[in-house]
């Protein structure tokens, strides 16, 4: 099994969507795909006043629900505040172990899983854990999610820097329209600048509400995305 880990640059940048653009593409493509995210926060309830998280109902979703939602997400909080911090309002705490293995259910049963963070890349997931470190331990390379508006070159040049820094393999930086906002015309420049200020692959941006992604042109893009998975080593 090889792995790929979506973080982002905040939150609320669209990380679920993109992962659920990517889980679908490869499920029709008959690839043998699953998704984990080690924990979440902030849960809204159902109709029966139930707490249901709609970042795992939508993974889920992507994945046709063939496979267990305890094994898409393994440790779930209800505050919509980050991991560490929802399982204090709990009394309890984010069980790092878990973060960690919380994916062996995965190995037997598929080739590639789709990891996603909670927040941006260093937001907590447990006490003394963030979502880099996590990545770190899992070995799986990045693949950065940030918003396509104005202020994402200062945002994105952060989250690339501190990565590397810390010795992160990067798969790429996906931007992600996660709202429609037609004045903000930095939106039609912002892959191209980008491109000229990292060697990291800008793979290119997802409109609003479209399921195509796009290069600065506006021309669809085709990724290879079994290749970006195969930056890790197999684990399992």
């Amino acid at each position: 099994m090889r792995g790929l880990f979506i973080t982002g640059t905040d939150t609320g940048v669209g990380k679920t969507y993109i992962a659920c653009q990517i889980l679908k593409t490869m499920n029709q493509a008959g690839v043998s795909v699953g998704a984990y995210k080690p924990v979440c926060s902030g849960s809204l309830p159902d109709a029966s006043g139930k707490p249901r998280w709609e970042d795992l109902d939508h993974l889920s979703a992507a994945l046709d629900h063939r496979f267990p939602l305890k094994w898409i997400g393994p440790q779930r909080f209800d505050a919509a505040v980050a991991p560490p911090r929802a399982a204090r309002l709990e009394s309890s705490r984010v069980d790092e172990d878990l973060l960690l293995h919380g994916l062996n259910p995965w190995k037997e049963q598929i080739d590639y899983l789709l990891v996603e963070g909670a927040g941006g890349l260093l937001s907590p997931v447990s006490d003394s854990m963030s979502n880099l470190d996590l990545a770190l331990s899992l070995g799986f390379p990045l693949l950065i999610v940030a918003r396509a508006g104005l202020g994402t070159i200062n945002h994105s040049l952060l989250t690339i820097e501190v990565a590397r820094s810390r010795g992160a393999r990067l798969a790429g930086l996906l931007l992600n329209e996660s709202h429609a906002d037609c004045d903000d015309i930095s939106r039609q420049y912002n892959c191209e600048d980008l491109a000229s200020w990292t060697d990291c692959p800008v793979l290119g941006c997802w409109p609003h509400d479209e399921s195509d992604l796009v290069d600065e042109n506006g021309l669809t893009v085709s990724v290879d995305w079994l290749n970006l998975f195969d930056l890790s080593p197999k684990v399992g």
